[in-house]
C-alpha cells in the first residue's frame, strides 16, 4: 500500500493532496483537544470508553438463553453477575502486539459491557456460561414458578 493520497482540485484548479492514513489519528486527536478541550484528551476518551459486544436472546420455555459475540476473548477476561434480576457481562479484549504499522483497524478491542434486566423469577443456582468459537453461551433457567403451565379447562 502507498502513501501517496488520492488528489482533489480545488475550484481556482490548484491542487489539495488528501492526508495520508497516518495522519488521520493525529487530526482527530487535534479536532478532540479543539472541540472538547481536556475533556477531549486521547487517554481519558480510552479509560472511559467501552463497547457493547452483539448480543441475541432467546426466551425458551425453561430458560432464557444469550449468546453474545466475543472473538478472540478469553475465559478468564470474562465476568458474568446476576444481581436480582439484571445480568451483566463485561471483560477486555486485549490487543494483540503489532510488529508492522496498522494501515486498517476496524475489530473492536479493550473493555466490553452488555447488562440487560431480565424479567423476575430466575434460577440464579442453575446459570450456565460457555465460550466456544468466540460465542459466549449464558442459559439462565427461570425458576418453577415463572415457567408456563398449561391449565386444563374441566366441564361442569
Amino acid at each position: 500500500m502507498t502513501n501517496i493520497a488520492p488528489e482533489r482540485r480545488r475550484a481556482s484548479g490548484s491542487a489539495v493532496q488528501w492526508p495520508s492514513f497516518e495522519q488521520v489519528p493525529e487530526r482527530m486527536r487535534r479536532m478532540l483537544e479543539q472541540t472538547l478541550g481536556s475533556f477531549g484528551s486521547p487517554a481519558l476518551l480510552s479509560e472511559a470508553s467501552s463497547w457493547t459486544p452483539p448480543v441475541d436472546i432467546e426466551e425458551e420455555e425453561e430458560a432464557y438463553v444469550l449468546e453474545a459475540d466475543l472473538p478472540a476473548v478469553r475465559r478468564e477476561d470474562v465476568a458474568i453477575e446476576l444481581v436480582g434480576n439484571e445480568l451483566s457481562i463485561t471483560g477486555e479484549i486485549r490487543e494483540r502486539e503489532r510488529k508492522g504499522i496498522v494501515r486498517l483497524r476496524c475489530r473492536q478491542t479493550g473493555r466490553f459491557d452488555y447488562r440487560i434486566t431480565l424479567p423476575s423469577l430466575l434460577d440464579a443456582d442453575r446459570i450456565e456460561a460457555m465460550l466456544a468459537e468466540g460465542v459466549l453461551t449464558v442459559r439462565v433457567p427461570k425458576a418453577e414458578r415463572a415457567q408456563r403451565q398449561r391449565i386444563e379447562v374441566k366441564g361442569a
